[in-house]
This record gives C-alpha cells, structure tokens and sequence, in this order.
C-alpha cells in the first residue's frame, strides 16, 4: 500500500501514475520520488511458450484490449495492490503513440477498471517539469525509436521540428543476438572441438550452461550503429541538429544549451560524452554552420534516472491534486462521448471542466503547438 494513504487535497487519495515503454513500464504513485516497479512490458498467458508484448500497434482492436486488460490488472493487483477506483490515473505517453493504442488503453481504465479520470501526460513535457525549466530540446532514447522533440515558448511543444530514427536498444540487442548465432555456428558447444582461449573482456552467462565470450572490438561496436549516418545521412546525433534547425531562429541558443536526454538507451556507459562529441563535429560541417549561429551545447542532469526521468515528471504533476482534477478527463465525460480528446487534433478540443478553474491552462492539456520557421 502506498506510504502516505489518503493526503491530498481533500483527503482524496494520491493517483496513479503508469509509464508504459516499449519494453519496460514503470508504475507507482504521485508525490514520490521514483517508482514503485519496473517491470517488463508483457504478459505470459498459459499454453504460450513466449511472453506477449503489450505495446502493440498492428493487432486489432479487440485483442489489443485483452493484451492491455490482462496486463494493467498486474499492475493494480499484482504490484500497487489498489483499488482502481479510488485513485486517478496518469499516463506518461510518447507524443507519437498512435490514437488506435490510446482509446484502447483508456477503454480498458474507464470500462474494465473503472477508474476516476485519466492524463495523458507526454514524456517529454514531463521530463522538462523535474528541472523547473521553460525551453528545452529533449532527446528520448528508448527501445525501439529515438525521438528529438522541442519544448519552448514556456513548454510549448513545437511539433513542427520533431525528429525520429528507429535506433535504440531494440537495434543493439538484434546485433547482440547476431553475434551470439555467429559463436554459436562457429564452435561446436558438444566439446567435440577444441575451443579456443575466451577472450579476456567480458564472459556472458546465456542460461547456465552456454557462455558467450565477447570481445572487446564487439563492445566497441555494438551501439555503433547508434551513431553511424545510414544513406539519408541520418543517426541520433544529427536528429538533434536537424531539430534544430527546424525550430525558429530566436529559439535555437536556448533549447542548444538546455539539452535532455532521458531513455533506457542513454544509459550506456560513456552515452552522453559520444553524443557531445558527435554533435560538436558535426556542428562544424557547412549543412548545420551556416544554419546555426550557435556552438554551445549543454545537457541537463535531472533528480531521476534516465529512464525514470519522464515518470518523475509525471509523479510531480500528479501530486497536484487541484490542477489533476480539472485537467483530467472524467469518467462521466467518457460515458457521455465515448472518446477521449486527442491533443494533436484541433477539432477535437477538451471538455469543458478543463477551462473550469477561470483561465486557459498551460500548454500540458491545451496541447497548443507552433508552426513557426
């Protein structure tokens, strides 16, 4: 149960806040400094030899729902040991999540769980709330994609400039698994055959019996690909200088020193001092010189993990139980349409209770978005 049982506003009972990844999900309550659990973003079904993963985007609609029933029930039951009904809901979501996952998932809360309201909450945004700052360019390394998106004009998101390149842990493990068949097909694992000497890097247990020997040149190489340009001249260092460059001009020095890089991917040892230095070398190349009058490139530190950053910013809005409440959409609106306002679409505005504390609120809900050059 959580710590602090019924404090909030009101005595109403703090929400719950879920970050569904690609290949993690970090879930727990608002107000505290880090989730209770982070666990892996699939479920194991009887008579299933390999577990389902629940980010799914090409299956129908109906087995989606019973993917994400059967998993988001794990979640209250299994780790949070709460009722649903009794707490609000915030789900830190990617701004490139497709609709389709979306109306499931908050099908699946409204009329499974039944719980009081849902935020969607985007991951970038939020990862910009744990430092307390305005503008910045926010790079989410995570699983299967990296995304570069800007968040300026007192966090607003500039749509207009995102970047994606699908490289990021998922492309790491492919190699990784590559390697592994290569060993596997080259020594016979019988005893048959003298193997060679295993090199003296780095020994990997498989299942307790296999070993795989990997060498130094591998470790060296094997996120590579994070940084080598494909043929459109594309890697995750450009994807930020073309952001960039995308951006208006008057805003380009501050979001280039107000750097946030947040993802599971990131986290590789000596991630960020490569980043730097891919980025100061291509900065001095003619395509991004001429465009970009600044040099000046700094990444922020936030209280939080990098993968755990954007669940964080997630807890500290959730705890404000004031401003969730009016922000959220009610269960009783999503009885009434059936829906839930998709923030990207401009003729599917919010409801009303949003507008109801007597001002527009910020740029969070409204979702506003800018087209400037």
């Amino acid at each position: 149960m959580p710590l602090f049982e019924g404090l909030g506003s009101g005595g109403e009972k703090t929400a719950v806040i879920v970050d569904l990844g690609a290949a993690y999900t970090k879930c727990g309550f608002a107000g505290e400094t880090g989730p209770r659990f982070i666990i892996p973003s699939e479920i194991k079904r009887a008579g299933s030899p390999e577990a389902v993963r629940v980010v799914q985007y090409n299956i129908n609609t109906e087995e989606l729902y019973s993917i994400l029933k059967e998993f988001v029930h794990l979640l209250y039951f299994r780790h949070l040991l709460v009722n649903p009904r009794d707490r609000r809901v915030v789900i830190v979501e990617s701004v490139l999540c497709p609709s389709h996952f979306r109306e499931t998932l908050s099908r699946v809360f409204f009329k499974h769980f039944e719980v009081p309201s849902v935020l969607f909450a985007p991951s970038h945004l939020m990862s910009v709330m744990t430092l307390g700052i305005q503008s910045a360019l926010v790079m989410d390394c995570g699983y299967t994609e990296t995304l570069v998106l800007p968040e300026s004009l007192e966090r607003v998101p500039i749509l207009s400039a995102w970047e994606a390149l699908p490289m990021g842990g998922k492309a790491i493990h492919s190699d990784l698994q590559r390697g592994m068949k290569i060993q596997e097909a080259r020594f016979n694992l019988d005893g048959s055959a003298e193997r060679p000497a295993p090199p003296p890097d780095v020994e990997y247990p498989l299942d307790g019996q296999k070993i795989l020997h990997v060498k130094g040149s591998i470790r060296d190489s094997v996120a590579e690909m994070l940084f080598e340009q494909d043929n459109e001249e594309k890697s995750i260092a450009t994807l930020l200088l073309d952001t960039l460059v995308k951006c208006p001009i008057d805003t380009r020095k501050v979001l280039s020193e107000n750097l946030v890089i947040i993802g599971g991917t990131s986290m590789l040892p000596g991630f960020l001092h490569r980043l730097l230095s891919e980025i100061r070398s291509l900065v001095e190349k003619p395509k991004y010189r001429d465009a970009l009058a600044t040099k000046s490139f700094r990444i922020h530190s936030p209280p939080a993990k990098p993968n755990c950053t954007a669940w964080l910013g997630g807890a500290i809005f959730g705890a404000l139980q004031d401003i969730l409440g009016s922000r959220s959409v009610s269960r009783d609106y999503y009885s009434e349409t059936g829906r839930i306002p998709d923030w990207c679409c401009l003729s599917a505005p919010l409801p009303d209770s949003v507008y109801e504390a007597g001002k527009m609120p910020p740029p969070l809900m409204k979702r506003a978005f800018s087209t400037e050059k």
